[in-house]
C-alpha cells in the first residue's frame, strides 16, 4: 500500500463507519459534559455555602445539592444515549415498529419501571421537603443510624455497628420516620428498664433518681409481669449516645443491687 493511498482508505472508513464513530463521540461528549456539570454544581455549591454562611455546606444544602446533582448527570446521560442510538437508521426503524404497539408497550414498560419511577420521584420528595437530611440521626421501622447518601433510587443509612442500610426512597416517603436531628444537634439520652411486678416501685424510683446527675425517672407502663422504667438524663451527641445509654444502664443496675431491689 503507498502512502499516497492512505487519505483515501482514511476516508473510505469513515464514510463507511459514519454513524458508527458519531455516536460513540456522542456518547464520549456525553460523559465528559456529565462529568464536567457534576463538577460545576459541586463547586457552585460550595461557593455559595462559603458566600451565606462562611462554613461547609449545610445539611440542607448538602442533601440538596447531592440529589441535584445525581438527577441532572442522570439526564444528560439519557439523553446523550437517545442520541447515540438515533445515529443508527436501523434502530430507528425498529423503533418506529415498536412505536406500533404503543399501548402494549407503554403499558409493559410502565409496569416493570414502576418501582424505579416511584423511589425517584420519593427521592425529589424527600430531597425539596427533606424531613431528613444528610448527617441526620434517624430511625425507620426497625432500622436506625446516620443519614450518609441521598441517591436517586435509595438513602444510605450507616448502622451504629457500621453497616449501611439501603432504604428505597418510596419507603421513606410512605413509611413513618423518626428523625432526632433535624431541629437540633443533640439527641435525648433515655433508657428504659423492666422490673418484676413485685419490686417496690417507690424504692425503685428512689433508687434510679439518686444516680450521678440526678436523671429523671417516672414509671412508663405497668404489666401483669413487670413494670417498664424509664430513665433519661439530658441530651448527648448522636455518636455518644450508645455508649452512653449503656453507662447508664449499668449505673441502674448497679444502684438497684445496691438498694437490695434486685438480686446479684
Amino acid at each position: 500500500m503507498l502512502a499516497a493511498d492512505v487519505p483515501t482508505l482514511a476516508a473510505t472508513f469513515l464514510q463507511a463507519h459514519k454513524n458508527e464513530l458519531t455516536a460513540l463521540l456522542t456518547f464520549a461528549g456525553t460523559i465528559v459534559l456529565a462529568i464536567a456539570v457534576d463538577r460545576a454544581l459541586l463547586h457552585r455549591g460550595h461557593r455559595l455555602a462559603t458566600a451565606v454562611v462562611r462554613d461547609e455546606l449545610t445539611p440542607v444544602l448538602d442533601t440538596r445539592l447531592r440529589f441535584l446533582r445525581r438527577l441532572i448527570t442522570l439526564g444528560i446521560v439519557v439523553v446523550g444515549v437517545l442520541l447515540a442510538l438515533s445515529q443508527f437508521g436501523g434502530l430507528s426503524r425498529l423503533a418506529a415498529g415498536l412505536l406500533a404497539s404503543g399501548a402494549l408497550i407503554a403499558a409493559i414498560l410502565g409496569f416493570a419501571a414502576r418501582q424505579t419511577l416511584a423511589n425517584l420521584i420519593a427521592g425529589v420528595m424527600l430531597t425539596i421537603a427533606q424531613p431528613l437530611r444528610i448527617g441526620d440521626r434517624v430511625a425507620i421501622e426497625d432500622a436506625s443510624g446516620t443519614v450518609e447518601e441521598v441517591q436517586l433510587n435509595y438513602t444510605i443509612v450507616r448502622g451504629g455497628d457500621g453497616g449501611r442500610i439501603f432504604i428505597p426512597n418510596e419507603r421513606l416517603a410512605a413509611g413513618m420516620l423518626r428523625n432526632d436531628t433535624i431541629v437540633e444537634p443533640f439527641v435525648a439520652l433515655e433508657v428504659e428498664l423492666w422490673l418484676p411486678a413485685a419490686v417496690d416501685a417507690d424504692a425503685a424510683l428512689a433508687a434510679l433518681r439518686g444516680l450521678e446527675d440526678a436523671p429523671t425517672a417516672y414509671i412508663a407502663e405497668i404489666a401483669a409481669d413487670g413494670v417498664r422504667y424509664t430513665l433519661a438524663r439530658g441530651t448527648v451527641a448522636p455518636g455518644e449516645r450508645r455508649a452512653r445509654e449503656a453507662d447508664l444502664r449499668a449505673d441502674a443496675l448497679r444502684a438497684l443491687r445496691a438498694g437490695g431491689l434486685l438480686s446479684a
